[in-house]
């Protein structure tokens, strides 16, 4: 459905956001509009989109639509033409969260990362991906015992890099996560949005790696990420 509102958010959102995201998650939506309700029902092509949208997007959505109606908006999602969609207010609260993965842990850093002999290389070779994101050692596995510091080393990584290319897209995950979250887009038919979001990162780092153990399907994606 062709909308005024929506064509001038859509021109707001594209210069706020990058183009892959804007790409992958904003431009494939259709929309239903109500102006004398100011209100949008947004329309997405699966459940994962909905889901995504909610967790990312939803409140910028609602502000920017806001300013366009003149006053207080109501969005709402949904999948097609569902009749009970998810709705949000200018007087609700939608929870946002980091695009992808987990937020990195401040508090693990290279400068107070206990070293030794036995994970001096590890940390050496840590700090080169840190210069040369993607063409030093990369893949990059960091193997050790339970307590010898592997997540404090690889988070190191990651808010180093977060410094030091401040322009480069790091997520964190726990391969428990990224699995679900691949399980997830195959049952609701977005697998290739899936792949989209993890593609388009420079930088990802991926915790308790066995956990891939005997799941081939997972396994053959991460590969290819």
């Amino acid at each position: 459905v062709q909308s005024k509102v929506w064509d001038d958010c859509l021109s707001i959102l594209k210069s706020d956001l990058t183009e892959s995201q804007f790409n992958t998650w904003i431009k494939p939506l259709s929309v239903i509009e109500d102006e004398e309700a100011q209100s949008l029902t947004l329309l997405a092509p699966n459940k994962f989109v909905v889901n995504w949208i909610q967790k990312n997007y939803l409140e910028k959505i609602q502000t920017v639509a806001s300013k366009k109606l003149a006053g207080k908006a109501t969005i709402a999602i949904s999948i097609g033409d569902e009749p009970t969609p998810i709705v949000t207010d200018s007087s609700s609260r939608v929870r946002t969260e980091t695009p992808v993965g987990a937020p990195l842990n401040k508090q693990y850093i290279f400068d107070n990362f206990v070293g030794g002999k036995s994970n001096q290389l590890a940390r050496a070779a840590a700090l080169q991906i840190t210069e040369n994101p993607g063409t030093s050692y990369n893949p990059f596995f960091i193997y050790g015992g339970v307590g010898l510091g592997k997540t404090h080393l690889m988070q190191s990584v990651g808010n180093e890099i977060k410094i030091k290319h401040p322009e480069k897209k790091v997520a964190y995950v726990h391969s428990e996560r990224f699995v679900g979250e691949m399980v997830s887009a195959l049952q609701h038919n977005a697998l290739n949005v899936f792949k989209n979001v993890y593609r388009s990162l420079d930088v990802l780092l991926i915790d308790d790696i066995q956990f891939f153990a005997g799941k081939e399907k997972s396994q053959e994606e991460f590969f290819h990420t």
